[in-house]
């Protein structure tokens, strides 16, 4: 394999060439002079959103070519991967070809490249060789290591045992895992050394953060991934944004997990289009009075402070720039429901919205009706009047890296589900995963979960340079999608048994479900930030004449 890394390079390059095309393309259609219309973007969803996870796939293959030069195990994985990325390409192009200016032809010359690599022979080894050496080396240097085996053996010895307790009767997070994960430091990774965290503002902040989030998750996304998660959003947002009183204020007792985060965003008519958000945050004597409701608060019982989005401006036409970020304190709740009264008169209360998967945390629909917030709670106070959004962002953009940490950790516990059962039960004489299509199956599974590892790992290394927004957006996207089929083929593996509540893939694959709504719902993240930063880079690279 070592003679077809060329071809391999050259395979990732096609591909680009194709994605490159097609994003000059639409650049060429949603222009309006030297910007990007999102509405003439929008008369071209389909390309677009086909684009940006085809943009996505192409720039994990290029982390995995890196991969693919550390040894033999890697490049079986890297291979299969990039041929596996070049046969979706080329599926989107049949029949759209004038849409994306490419042609089957474009990706011709990798044909030998993918038969080899695509081929069933090839990936039944494959699927051997990671059935006894699991999804591959990750590389990680000793530090980072040090810091996976401990959140590693966390997972296992606390997370783990209460999973399938709190995923069946939708319990809440026990406090034993708050209490633990504050003591090895899981709510300081992202605050800064000087109040009390790990941040060093270098590389390892992003490193260690997705590392950690991926062996948490591994023991369970709803009750251990997820709980690092709210607190890193709140963290990135008041050191992008709060004053130093502030900082000193809040961010030792988040690090220390005194404080636990919630974070309140969407609305019921306003998701993913946050420049609509009405809750209205109006000045008083003191402070500000928080009106409206807000949902899919993830853990806003539990929470006892809150990063609350709200509208300052009252001029609607303002959009995002009439809007700003309050820290709200409130009591602990534990259960399904909360009211809470202030002396003033201002209430607030939250029911828990039942749902499928990823539970634990619980995520509420919250009314606020005239809840008090002193001045001092604004992020910024008087200077951050009308940055919420671009404060909330700073926190919501490594959130999508964290994401895709979390869509990683449950995919290999997936993996390791599905490869336990498939090789200790017999159908027909032998073992499930000693037919060819199990084997298949199971390298598929391996170089996906590989993928996004190595590309998660690429974007923090990116993100850290100050760079790498576009790519958090790609991988988040690219890995969440790719979570379900992982899951669902884990569950296919046990049969019958994947269906019961019994083996703990069935909440694997509902928990994988919500990868690719939150923190940015797929399609949204691919035709609003994805598709349309694509069509920008072109559109500034090469100016198209305005027809």
């Amino acid at each position: 394999m070592t003679d077809d890394l060329a071809a391999a390079r050259s395979t990732v390059d096609a591909a680009a060439g194709v994605v490159d095309r097609a994003a000059r393309l639409l650049a060429e259609r949603s222009a309006d002079g030297a910007k990007i219309s999102v509405a003439k973007l929008d008369e071209h969803q389909v390309l677009a959103y086909d684009l940006a996870h085809a943009a996505a796939a192409v720039e994990a293959g290029k982390v995995m070519l890196d991969y693919a030069e550390l040894g033999d195990v890697e490049r079986g994985l890297a291979f299969g991967f990039i041929a596996d990325t070049i046969v979706d390409l080329a599926t989107k192009l049949v029949g759209r070809s004038s849409e994306w200016g490419s042609d089957g032809m474009a990706l011709a010359g990798a044909a030998d490249f993918v038969a080899r690599y695509r081929s069933a022979e090839f990936l039944a080894g494959l699927g051997e060789q990671c059935a006894k050496h699991g999804t591959g080396p990750n590389h990680l240097d000793d530090d980072f290591e040090l810091v996976g085996d401990t959140f590693r053996r966390f997972a296992e010895e606390v997370v783990r045992p209460h999973a399938e307790h709190v995923h069946r009767d939708n319990g809440d997070v026990p406090e034993d895992i708050i209490a633990g994960l504050a003591e090895i430091g899981g709510f300081g990774l992202s605050v800064p050394e000087e109040y009390g965290g790990f941040a060093t503002g270098g590389e390892s902040d992003y490193m260690g953060m997705v590392v950690s989030t991926e062996e948490l998750s591994r023991g369970s996304l709803g009750i251990g991934g997820s709980l690092i998660t709210r607190p890193e959003i709140l963290t990135r947002a008041v050191v992008a944004g709060g004053t130093d009183a502030q900082k000193e204020r809040w961010l030792p007792r988040i690090a220390t997990g005194e404080l636990m985060a919630g974070i309140m965003v969407t609305e019921p008519d306003f998701g993913s289009d946050v420049a609509g958000v009405k809750v209205a945050a109006t000045p008083t004597e003191g402070g500000y009075l928080i009106n409206g409701v807000k949902t899919w608060c993830t853990f806003a019982g539990r929470a006892t402070i809150l990063l609350v989005l709200a509208r300052t401006n009252p001029d609607r036409s303002q959009g995002h720039r009439g809007l700003s970020v309050f820290l709200v304190e409130k009591p602990q709740a534990d259960g399904h429901h909360f009211a809470f009264s202030q002396d003033g008169g201002g209430t607030l209360e939250g029911r828990a919205i039942d749902t499928i998967g990823y539970r634990g945390m619980h995520s509420f629909e919250v009314a606020f009706d005239n809840w008090f917030v002193p001045a001092e709670n604004l992020v910024g106070e008087a200077g951050g009047l009308g940055r919420g959004f671009y404060l909330q962002m700073a926190g919501f953009e490594n959130g999508r890296l964290q994401t895709a940490a979390r869509a990683v950790g449950l995919m290999q516990a997936a993996f390791e589900a599905g490869i336990d059962y498939a090789q200790n039960r017999n159908v027909f004489g032998q073992s499930v995963f000693d037919y060819q299509l199990s084997k298949v199956k199971v390298a598929r599974m391996a170089f996906l979960i590989q993928a996004g590892r190595q590309f998660s790992y690429a974007v923090a290394k990116l993100m850290a340079a100050g760079e790498g927004t576009l790519e958090a957006s790609m991988v988040k996207a690219y890995v969440c999608r790719a979570a379900e089929w992982v899951t669902r083929e884990a569950m296919q593996l046990h049969g019958g048994m994947g269906y019961a509540e019994e083996f703990p893939v069935s909440r694997y694959f509902v928990d994988a479900r919500v990868l690719s709504i939150f923190e940015g719902a797929d399609e949204t993240l691919c035709l609003r930030v994805i598709a349309r930063r694509l069509a920008e880079n072109a559109l500034a690279a090469e100016p198209t004449p305005q027809r």
